[in-house]
């Protein structure tokens, strides 16, 4: 047996004795998940990572959700109004009750949102306060009713909502709840545990209002228990999948589609991602200030032969920063396909016929593409040598000021599960933007975004943003890549899950036969 083996038999052992079963669910009605990683907290409001919203979203419930198409639906909220460009009204349905028993009212929905955007129990913004734009003021009108006023017109403010949770506001303690504050919610599911670094276990909230119905099934969950393992190997993912210890197992690499479809109990699930993957070159210094270079080393990547080779085929080109599902999104962009030979002789138009070298900084994870680019850039006479990093120390170097080296580049990404242009047009090539570390600047862009953020009319707003995207297309301030799927692997022993494109995990709808 190798050391990897049973380093990984080792590891389900000591997680089976670690984790005692709560109680004991009727006809073993228990879901099993293994899970990349360990939450950041539960506060709601106290963070900005996308493994800690997936799991906190089965906790605690938002006035809206999206339905499986993306579309607007009303969550704990029964309708909401647009009253003018910057005032919006959302009214809750009735009934909706707290874990603790006490029933769900406008005052709870104002005391979340405020913590947001107001200074909170540590004498700091909510991490989450950008998400909510230009978002004033929150308050109730009556039990049931909210309204929030936004200093400017914002469109996008609804857009953003599905993402906030709304907890119970504290009874016995200050405005702004305290560090001691319980962060409780009306989700499907409440902690029961908390085993920090292994896994976190829910049980059923029995009193549930049971979901929205535009998002079936409604009702409350069919397992009484669910564990949330935290495993971050891909490897021991998908060998505790095949060996029945899991249900479910999220943040599947393209490369073990295959053996999770090979098995007779396994199979894959998948779903068009929110994730726009993208090669990040400076360009305000040589030699990537100059468009040539930037069109040489697009036009040298085999993209589609990278997305069969290394994404098993699981992905789907991008030629600007947008997914090809997402608002706005222009279809109509060039595409920079392979041509090495073209390539080389835009090197040698830039004076860099000789080629030149650089290193590329890299997330551990997608290595192998990495090298795989670096093979295809080697081709015309550029030698690239991959640094693999940590992705917060990269981001926070590649930030500074005096960090304008001109060899380097950085295979990084955006996510965008909003999948509205504002969420990654803006961060990413908004000349300052906290997201753009190319340093691009483009003041004609700038003024389509900054328009298109307030523009009321939608088809208008879309044809602004195709203009922007067109633009970014022709300046190539990114070497645009790929949106990867986001593949999970499921038992053949569950029914009801469905991949969700906003990447949330609706884990009441599964079922355990």
């Amino acid at each position: 047996m190798s050391d990897r083996h049973s380093k990984i038999i080792t590891f389900f052992f000591v997680l089976a004795v670690a984790l005692p079963t709560i109680g004991n669910p009727a006809d073993g009605q228990e879901l099993r998940v293994g899970y990349p990683v360990d939450i950041a907290t539960l506060d709601p409001a106290d963070h900005r990572d996308r493994w800690t919203e997936i799991i906190l979203r089965n906790l605690y419930d938002g006035l809206l959700t999206h339905d499986p198409l993306m579309r607007l639906v009303p969550d704990i909220a029964e309708t909401w109004t647009q009253i003018n460009p910057t005032v919006y009204e959302f009214k809750l349905r009735d009934g909706i009750m707290f874990q603790s028993g006490r029933p769900l009212e406008a005052d709870d929905v104002v005391f979340s949102f405020e913590r947001m955007i107001k200074p909170g129990p540590l004498g700091r913004r909510s991490p989450r306060a950008s998400l909510l734009g230009p978002l004033k003021s929150v308050h109730a009108v009556n039990r049931k009713t909210i309204r929030f006023e936004l200093s400017e017109p914002w469109p996008v403010f609804p857009v953003m909502i599905p993402f906030q949770q709304v907890i119970e506001r504290p009874e016995q303690q200050g405005a702004e709840g305290g560090e001691s504050h319980n962060f409780i919610g009306s989700g499907p599911f409440r902690l029961a545990n908390h085993y920090p670094g292994v896994a976190l276990v829910f049980k059923r909230y029995d009193d549930y209002f049971g979901g929205p119905k535009e998002v079936a099934p409604t009702g409350k969950s069919c397992v009484e228990r669910l564990e949330i393992n935290v495993v971050p190997s891909n490897e021991s993912r998908v060998a505790g999948l095949l060996a029945g210890d899991f249900d479910l197992v999220v943040d599947i690499l393209p490369h073990s589609v295959p053996v999770i479809e090979r098995n007779p109990r396994t199979s894959v699930v998948s779903v068009d991602g929110t994730r726009s993957f993208f090669i990040i070159v400076n360009n305000a210094v040589p030699p990537f200030d100059n468009l040539l270079v930037r069109e040489a080393v697009a036009l040298a990547l085999d993209r589609e032969a990278l997305i069969a080779g290394h994404l098993s085929g699981e992905a789907t080109l991008i030629d600007g920063i947008l997914s090809p599902f997402a608002f706005g999104k222009n279809p109509d962009l060039e595409r920079r396909s392979h041509d090495p030979e073209r390539a080389r002789k835009l090197l040698a138009e830039a004076g860099l016929q000789q080629g030149f070298a650089l290193e590329l900084d890299v997330n551990p994870q997608f290595f192998e593409i990495a090298e795989a680019i670096a093979l295809q850039l080697a081709q015309i006479g550029i030698s690239v040598k991959t640094v693999i990093s940590d992705p917060t120390e990269t981001a926070a170097r590649w930030r500074k000021s005096d960090n304008r080296w001109h060899g380097r580049m950085w295979l990084g990404s955006w996510g965008n599960a909003s999948l509205d242009p504002v969420g990654i047009f803006d961060p990413t090539h908004r000349t300052g933007g906290r997201g753009n570390f190319s340093n691009y600047s483009n003041t004609e862009l700038d003024a389509l975004l900054e328009k298109a953020a307030g523009e009321q009319n939608f088809a208008r707003r879309a044809e602004l943003y195709r203009q922007a995207e067109m633009l970014a297309n022709q300046d190539l301030p990114y070497i645009y890549l790929w949106v990867p799927k986001d593949i999970y692997g499921v038992s053949k022993r569950i029914r009801g899950f469905e991949a969700a494109p906003d990447g949330r995990l609706n884990l009441q709808d599964v079922c355990v036969d």
